[in-house]
Formats: structure tokens, C-alpha cells, sequence
């Protein structure tokens, strides 16, 4: 048979036995006899618990349970510490960093994979996930960098967009990921302004419910490398937000603004309402009288409130930061081609985030009608 393991408090109670016997005047050696261990073992005990009742014992392995509890905790803790400061060199913001700061606070520390893993926070599956990178990544990435460079007011998500029209298989989470990595970004979008409300909750602006029921044109002034200006008469369809033209010269008056829409009405038809600003060129009598007379109607928004004619507003924004902020003209020629070159791509090819990143009137293949083959003249 093994030995027996004495207990606390067993080992008080053979104390108190021995304490009972010798009371009975029973000489000590044979007391100590009665309980079953030697002279040695009783003086130890009497060392170590000589004096002590139950429930004080019980009361001392609770103490000592405690005391290891908070031994462990101190302990974690301090090595807690240790591991936080060595990973504390750098932000732990991607799976990669997360797992290469991992492996150096295990080489520097010698803990354990699992230790490392729940003082950082990091999964132990995604720890030892091998990273693999899909084969057409350096592809992906120099497609993404070319349109970033070419295109440079478009963030991901038209990058997305025009990925996706040259064949790329690639959702927006992947090229972000790449768009963050390659260091990629766009100046933050200027605040949103508040619309004008009636007393009964409903917009004052009128609402574009179809292509041609609302119109707007607005102004747009730039300069040429020799200092002089130039101004842009720009014409969106608001529901389509399609451009439809802008017009480029060194001064635009009333019969300017006639002789374009004239050119539209013929080309594309008349629209129900037609949007704008209260300048001068657009409330000047020949402009309205004409207007009228042609069978649509104005929609003057309220003075000094652009934002209620926002979709020229927003469509002249792109146009400044997207291309007139970032060319230089050298004549006016020059600047009609290049802005004309730039509605065609705006039309045809750019992303409209309204649209769910599709361009407003993407170019199409027309078949040309095939013709009847000519008779042939009888050999006769």
C-alpha cells in the first residue's frame, strides 16, 4: 500500500489527540506512537501548526490558494507587459504585421505560440494561416497604379468600376487592399450643404423624374496660360447626368446660351424645365421670351443658394479638379479640344458613383444597315 497523505486538517487533529493524551498523564512517546508517525514527523508538526484550531487551518489554505492566485496573476501580467512592450514598436493594423510581430515577441521572449497569441489579441488560426498571394496580384497592382496616375481624382471605388469594364475579375474589398498598401489616396470630399425646405417638408428644388424633364446650365471660369479668361457654358440632363455640351469662349452673352440650347433642342429635343443660376446672361428678356417661346419652362433656383441647382454645381467640381485644375492651356483652341475630349470620356467611359458606377451614356457599337446586293445585268 502507498503512504498516506496527511491533510491539514488531519495533521491538527492528530495534534490535538496527542495534546489529549498527555494531558491524561500518557508519557509523549507514547502518544505520539497512538497517532502513527515518529518523533520527527510530530515535532514538524507542532512547528508548523502547533497552536492552530479547524477552521483557522482552513482558513490558512485559503490564504495560501489566494496568495498563489495572485502570484500567477502578477505574473501574467508582468509578462503581459513584456510582450506589449516588445510589440509596442509599430501599429498592429494587418494579419502580416500581426503575425511577424507574434513570431519576434516568441524568439525574443521564448514563450509559447499560444501565450504570444492571447496577450496581442491575435487568432491562433490566422497565426498560422500561410498567406498566399493570387498569381495575377503584380498584374492587378500595376493596372490599379496606372489608373490611379491617369485618372488622379478617382478613388477605388471608380477604379473598381473601370477594372471591371476592362475584364478584371477583382471585388472593391481587394483593390482597396491594394489601393492602402501601394499608399493610394484622394484629398477628403468637401462638406455636403443642406437643402432648402418648406414649411410642409417638401424640397423647394424640382426633381429630375426622366431623361429630358429637367435641364441646368451653369458657368464655369478659367484662364490660359497667357493670363486671359475663359468661360465654359456647361449643360447637364439631370436625370441621365449626362453632359450634354460644353461650350468654350472668350465672352458668352444671352445669344450665345440661345444658339447652344437651339442646338440641343434640334438634336436631342426640348426638355420640360430648364435650371439655373439668376445671372445675368440667364434672366436677361431675350433668353426667357425665347425660352418660352419654344415651349419649355425656367427653373430659377433662389439667389444665393447654389447648392439648389446641385447637379451642375457637382458636375462643375469634377470638371475643375478633374481636369482644369491640372492642365495648362496655351490657347483657347487647345482648352476647347481638351475639354470637349474630356465630356466624351465623362459621358462614355468615367464611373458615376450615382449611378452605381456606370457612365451616363456608355459608348455603343452601331451596325451600319447592310445594304441589298446590286442586281446583276441578265447575260442576255
Amino acid at each position: 500500500m502507498g503512504r498516506k497523505r496527511h491533510t491539514a486538517e488531519d495533521i491538527v487533529a492528530n495534534l490535538r489527540q496527542v495534546e489529549v493524551l498527555t494531558a491524561q498523564g500518557q508519557p509523549v512517546a507514547d502518544a505520539i506512537r497512538a497517532i502513527g508517525v515518529t518523533e520527527v514527523t510530530y515535532y514538524r508538526w507542532r512547528k508548523e501548526y502547533g497552536g492552530l484550531k479547524g477552521d483557522q487551518v482552513k482558513r490558512l489554505k485559503e490564504l495560501e490558494t489566494e496568495n498563489g492566485r495572485l502570484r500567477r496573476a502578477v505574473s501574467d501580467l508582468t509578462l503581459d507587459k513584456l510582450i506589449l512592450t516588445e510589440a509596442a514598436k509599430g501599429k498592429l493594423l494587418s494579419p502580416a504585421r500581426r503575425r511577424a510581430c507574434v513570431d519576434r515577441v516568441k524568439a525574443a521572449l521564448g514563450i509559447s505560440e499560444r501565450r504570444a497569441c492571447r496577450a496581442l489579441g491575435q487568432h491562433r488560426s490566422t497565426q498560422r494561416k500561410i498567406p498566399t498571394t493570387p498569381d495575377d496580384e503584380v498584374a492587378l497592382t500595376a493596372d490599379i497604379i496606372a489608373l490611379a496616375r491617369q485618372y488622379g481624382r478617382y478613388g477605388y471605388r471608380r477604379i473598381t468600376a473601370l477594372l471591371r469594364a476592362a475584364g478584371w475579375v477583382a471585388n472593391k474589398k481587394r483593390v482597396e487592399r491594394i489601393w492602402r498598401r501601394e499608399g493610394l489616396k484622394v484629398p477628403a470630399r468637401q462638406p455636403k450643404r443642406g437643402r432648402l425646405w418648406l414649411n410642409d417638408g417638401s424640397c423647394i428644388r424640382l426633381r429630375p423624374q426622366r431623361p429630358n424633364h429637367v435641364w441646368s446650365y451653369d458657368f464655369v471660369t478659367d484662364r490660359t496660360h497667357d493670363g486671359k479668361a475663359f468661360r465654359m457654358l456647361c449643360v447637364i440632363d439631370e436625370f441621365t447626368r449626362e453632359s450634354l455640351a460644353i461650350r468654350v469662349a472668350r465672352k458668352l452673352k444671352s445669344a450665345d446660351v440661345i444658339d447652344t440650347l437651339a442646338n440641343l433642342f434640334i438634336l436631342r429635343g426640348i426638355p420640360t424645365h430648364i435650371r439655373s443660376d439668376n445671372g445675368p446672361e440667364f434672366v436677361a428678356q431675350a433668353l426667357r421670351d425665347w425660352i418660352a417661346a419654344v415651349g419649355t419652362r425656367t427653373a430659377y433656383i433662389e439667389p444665393g443658394s447654389p447648392w439648389e441647382n446641385g447637379y451642375v454645381e457637382s458636375f462643375n467640381g469634377k470638371l475643375r479638379d478633374e481636369l482644369l485644375n491640372g492642365e495648362i492651356f496655351y490657347t483657347l483652341k487647345e482648352a476647347a479640344i481638351m475639354i470637349e475630349a474630356w465630356r466624351r470620356h465623362y459621358n462614355a467611359v468615367r464611373p458615376h458613383s450615382s449611378l452605381g458606377y456606370r457612365p451616363p451614356a456608355p459608348e455603343t457599337t452601331v451596325w451600319p444597315a447592310r445594304k441589298p446586293m446590286a442586281q446583276m445585268p441578265s447575260p442576255n
